[in-house]
């Protein structure tokens, strides 16, 4: 990297509703300490509210979670910007080229990219999903290099109403694509158990639930009116 700068795009899917997540992970990336000589910058994209994309220049980019259904926007101009980008890293990331651009998907991006590459359905849930669950490892997740520090199964955070379910196995393989995680087993209801994570590519991976969460956040959650009706 000539300028031993590793830059940074934040994707802002929340449309500008009150949220945890910009906070949590700009929140990891200032505690974030990169190996001299390097340098770590970011910049925010309001990817939904104002229709703002990055171009193709940064090493990382972090697609955050957002509120409504994955589903509600489908060819709206914001969106199609958004695909756009994601298949220019798509088929940088196949090309020969060196810098590989790597991409982080979270909640709403996540169900945003199963859809756009067609590995499962999207559907809503039967009741929201929130807080702090069990989620566990399938055989590649036990591999996942992301994954490496977790025990099986691990706690996350999941807040939801939406879910990534049926993952099409042919589809997978044909594009590369590994289930790493799973939703907690609950054997007393007949549902199938949700995909929680994808390694869609080397250098893109997403998750269902919320990394950039921390206890200050879930506080914050858990105090709003809203969200003690789900207690």
């Amino acid at each position: 990297m000539e300028n031993q700068t590793i830059n940074v795009a934040i994707l802002d899917l929340y449309n500008n509703e009150p949220n945890e997540g910009m906070r949590g992970i700009q929140s990891i990336l200032n505690e974030h300490i990169v190996t001299y000589p390097f340098k770590l910058r970011w910049k925010i994209f309001d990817v939904r509210f104002k229709d703002e994309i990055p171009d193709d220049s940064f090493d990382i980019y972090i697609s955050t979670g957002g509120p409504g259904s994955p589903l509600e926007d489908v060819g709206a101009q914001w969106e199609k910007e958004y695909f756009n980008l994601i298949d220019t890293l798509w088929n940088h990331n196949k090309s020969s080229a060196k810098n590989k651009k790597f991409v982080f998907f979270i909640c709403h991006s996540f169900q945003l990219m199963s859809r756009h590459l067609d590995v499962a359905d999207v559907i809503k849930r039967h009741s929201t999903a929130f807080g702090i669950f069990p989620i566990h490892k399938t055989e590649a997740g036990k591999k996942e290099v992301c994954f490496e520090e977790l025990p099986d199964p691990f706690h996350a955070v999941d807040s939801r109403d939406w879910q990534v379910v049926q993952p099409d196995i042919k589809r997978l393989e044909k594009l590369g694509v590994e289930i790493l995680a799973i939703e907690k087993d609950r054997s007393h209801v007949d549902y199938e158990r949700a995909v929680m994570g994808f390694r869609f590519s080397p250098e893109m991976i997403g998750t269902q639930f919320h990394p950039e969460a921390d206890p200050v956040g879930m506080l914050h959650y858990l105090l709003r009116s809203d969200k003690k009706k789900l207690w």
